[in-house]
């Protein structure tokens, strides 16, 4: 199985736009930085939002299995960078939601943790190549 997302420039702009199927994204530097401005998400934010989207998705997968049903879903994820060039150093998330039922989360919030395919690749570090095609 694999994902595989596209990027271009936004014609006008130094911002990118990013896409999966029928879902876009502008990914852009904060106004006044590298022509930055200000359009989109910039690298740190954009992964804090797969790591916090991610594990959204998988309360709600875990919850299904469990036959619980989730009322309230709230996720904050803080990501530290450091150094030079800059590099993330840890990411924190914080996870608080409710069921429908009034009972307890807490299992449902520690089987997706289990299961969260990006802080799961985070955690276990993931390979990346860079592959330069000239024109």
């Amino acid at each position: 199985m694999e994902a595989v997302v596209e990027l271009r420039n936004v014609r006008g702009t130094r911002a990118a736009m990013g896409w999966a199927g029928g879902h876009t994204v502008i990914i852009d530097r904060p106004e006044g930085r590298a022509g930055g401005m200000g359009l989109g998400f910039n690298g740190a934010q954009m992964l804090g939002l797969a790591l916090g989207g991610c594990f959204c998705n998988d309360l709600r997968y875990t919850a299904e299995k469990m036959g619980v049903d989730l009322d309230t879903v709230e996720v904050t994820v803080k990501v530290t960078l450091e150094g030079e060039p800059l590099v993330t150093t840890a990411a924190h998330m914080q996870v608080s939601c409710t069921r429908t039922d009034g009972g307890d989360c807490a299992e449902v919030i520690d089987r997706a943790r289990e299961s969260c395919m990006v802080s799961n690749s985070l955690q276990r570090g993931v390979a990346v190549s860079i592959e330069s095609l000239l024109p």
